[in-house]
């Protein structure tokens, strides 16, 4: 691989078109909310921000991040607005771009963000000196559907307890598939996949279903395990929701079918659907069923108005289909989790009772 293909782009939404910057020629590289870099974004932003946003800005404030041509900003939210105005004060040489995001998935919602996918194109051709190609998207989306597809076999294995390492080796991969070049990830995958663990599963553990923003962090996957929980399926965004794969024709418009993908996928929760105003609630109640789960968690970052508006409606939902809902506020720390252990060991234990 090429010095120019080694470099990297960074970003902290879900919702960023990895395909177009792979197809540009980088590789993307998601500023995951980890990692040691001590708390400085009160410096620059309020105390009472998303801790997903103040941990990202932390790691730049300590130069705890790798070499980066440019960073892709999705305005998703007003806290993730507000990190990219941060990131300028913060990181000042950076070249960066903020991209809209609309709240809504209709067809004008598409058409609107097939332009700002537009927009990005050219600033990364920019970047990288070189225009993207009609082919070059096209084979960038064929390998993020063949990693897509990978991972989520993995993951069927993870849940059924067949993968050596479990859950918590599942979501290291899920990180790297997000910061390493993707044949790396996509080697590191294939060879889990040839790599049988034929041990049943021991303990019994109860079935969960987790959704919420962001929970990259291995070790949580032990807690929920310790506790006597293993998460068989989740809704979240350093998780199932990181990498969706999109259908592609070679012969359409391959920034407008990448809008289409990424706005009409399984979506967070500050998408609006006008049409179906609870299809958020719908959708995790699906999702919780789908994958058998006796219980539902909900971890959601302290501070983080779309997931708390929701949370009404998705625990009457719950309620409706029978399933428990246990809430956890968190802010990107393995200690913040920890510190709700007898929460969780409680409410697997009352599962193991229903």
């Amino acid at each position: 691989m090429n010095g120019e293909r080694q470099q990297r782009i960074g970003f902290s939404c879900s919702y960023t078109p990895l395909p177009l910057i792979h197809a540009a020629g980088f590789v993307p590289y998601r500023i995951l909310p980890i990692g040691g870099a001590p708390d400085q974004a009160g410096s620059l932003l309020h105390d009472n921000m998303c801790p997903h946003v103040k941990r990202v800005l932390d790691r730049a404030l300590a130069a705890d991040l790798p070499a980066l041509a440019g960073v892709v900003f999705m305005n998703s939210c007003d806290a993730m607005r507000r990190l990219a105005d941060a990131w300028q004060v913060a990181r000042p040489a950076d070249r960066t771009i903020l991209v809209d995001l609309p709240s809504a998935n209709d067809d004008g919602a598409v058409d609107y963000f097939a332009a700002e996918l537009a927009r990005l194109a050219d600033e990364l051709s920019r970047w990288s000196g070189r225009s993207i190609t009609r082919s070059d998207i096209a084979c960038s989306a064929a390998r993020y559907r063949e990693l897509a597809g990978a991972l989520n076999r993995l993951g069927d294995r993870a849940a059924a307890g067949m993968l050596p390492g479990g859950r918590r080796v599942f979501q290291e991969l899920l990180n790297r598939s997000v910061t390493a070049p993707i044949e790396e990830t996509l080697a590191e995958v294939h060879r889990l996949e040839a790599k049988k663990d034929d041990a049943p599963r021991s303990g019994n553990p109860v079935s969960l279903y987790v959704f919420g923003n962001v929970l990259p962090d291995p070790q949580a996957f032990d807690l929920f395990e310790s506790c006597g929980g293993q998460v068989v399926a989740d809704d979240v965004c350093t998780g199932s929701r990181q990498i969706i794969p999109f259908d592609f024709d070679a012969g359409q418009d391959g920034l407008r079918q990448m809008a289409r993908g990424g706005l009409r996928r399984a979506a967070c929760a500050r998408t609006m659907e006008p049409v179906h105003p609870g299809a958020f609630a719908a959708q995790v109640v699906r999702g919780a069923k789908e994958c058998g789960a006796r219980g539902v968690i909900a971890h959601v970052m302290k501070f983080c108005d779309p997931y708390l508006i929701r949370l009404p409606a998705v625990r009457e939902a719950l309620q409706k289909a029978g399933l428990p809902l246990l809430v956890l506020e968190g802010d990107c720390t393995l200690r913040s989790l920890g510190q709700h252990r007898t929460r969780i060991e409680a409410f697997v234990e009352m599962l193991r009772g229903c």
